[in-house]
Formats: structure tokens, C-alpha cells, sequence
């Protein structure tokens, strides 16, 4: 595994990161216990990651069949992931709207909606290089720390914060999924 192959896996965690913490946020907004805050960030990180590797599968399947084209395939998922979210964080409702996301099958629901990205990053990063353990972990680690974050700083930063991490967490998705393929088309990079 190159720096450059860790490096890659890192903006990929920090993006779903950023979409987990916007979410948090909302959440946060309306004030969370201590074993709360640790429930949602247990479910959005277990979503998170169980999306991930249902994406894993279906991009292992997609590389038999796809051979090198799956590549480029996966980073266009990055892409269209990325498009998914700037679209969702126009068109979100006033937190509070809908299901409470802090238990039941608000939190089953909530955590599972934030995830579906993860389903698109699942199936790219078996073309950036790095082992899936490494890419797994550094998805989960970013999962809790910007689920801490958000439940902690939400009512701080309010709905402004939240729409703009969602926001640049699908700009950042597209840039980055733009950039692997330039990347491996040049060869550059591993």
C-alpha cells in the first residue's frame, strides 16, 4: 500500500464523514445524552461500514464482469454519490421534520438513509489501492469521530453548519471521484 493509495482512502472517509456529521448535527441540534450520543454514533458507523462492504461486493462481481472498465465505473459511483448528496442537502426539510432520528426505527431508518452513499464508496475503493481492512477502518473511525462531533457541536453550529458540511461533503465526493479517475488513467498514483 502507497502513501498515495492511504491518502486517497482518507479524503474518501473524511467525505462520508462530513455527510454523517451534517447529519449529527440536525440531530444534536435538540440536545443529546451522554449513552445516546453513543447509540447513534454505534448505528451510523455500523451503516456505515455494512453499506460499505455490501458495495465491496457488488463491485467485486462488477470487476469480473467489467474487467479495468469497473475502475472507471466505481469512481463515476463517486461521482454520482457526490451529486446525490448536494441534492439531498438542497432539499432537505427543518431538522425535526419527520422521525426522530436519536432512537427506534427513527435511528434504524436514519442511519440506514445516511449509509446509502456508502453503498457507491463500497464499490469504488477496491480500485484505490488500499486494503479493505485499512479502508474499513478508516471509514469507521471517521463515521464515529464526525457523528461525536456533530452530536456535540450541534446546537453551536445550528442548520446553517449542517446544510454547508453536506453540501461540501458531495463537492468533495466529486472532486475526488474526478481526480481517481484522471489518476488512474495517467497511471499515476497506484
Amino acid at each position: 500500500m502507497t502513501l498515495a493509495a492511504l491518502a486517497k482512502i482518507v479524503v474518501v472517509a473524511f467525505s462520508l464523514g462530513l455527510d454523517v456529521f451534517a447529519v449529527s448535527v440536525g440531530v444534536g441540534m435538540r440536545g443529546t445524552g451522554g449513552a445516546l450520543k453513543v447509540r447513534i454514533g454505534l448505528a451510523f458507523a455500523t451503516a456505515e461500514v455494512s453499506m460499505t462492504l455490501i458495495g465491496v461486493g457488488i463491485g467485486r462481481v462488477a470487476g469480473h464482469l467489467l474487467g479495468e472498465g469497473a475502475a472507471y465505473l466505481g469512481f463515476a459511483a463517486l461521482v454520482g454519490v457526490g451529486c446525490y448528496m448536494i441534492h439531498e442537502a438542497r432539499a432537505q426539510t427543518e431538522p425535526g421534520d419527520g422521525f426522530d432520528l436519536s432512537r427506534g426505527w427513527g435511528l434504524v431508518l436514519g442511519a440506514l438513509s445516511i449509509s446509502l452513499d456508502s453503498l457507491g464508496i463500497g464499490f469504488s475503493i477496491l480500485f484505490i489501492g488500499v486494503p479493505l481492512v485499512v479502508s474499513i477502518v478508516c471509514i469507521a473511525v471517521a463515521s464515529l469521530v464526525s457523528t461525536t462531533l456533530g452530536l456535540l457541536l450541534g446546537r453551536r453550529i445550528g442548520a446553517i453548519g449542517e446544510e454547508k458540511a453536506a453540501l461540501g461533503s458531495g463537492v468533495v465526493l466529486i472532486l475526488t471521484g474526478l481526480a481517481f479517475g484522471v489518476l488512474k488513467y495517467f497511471h499515476v498514483g497506484g
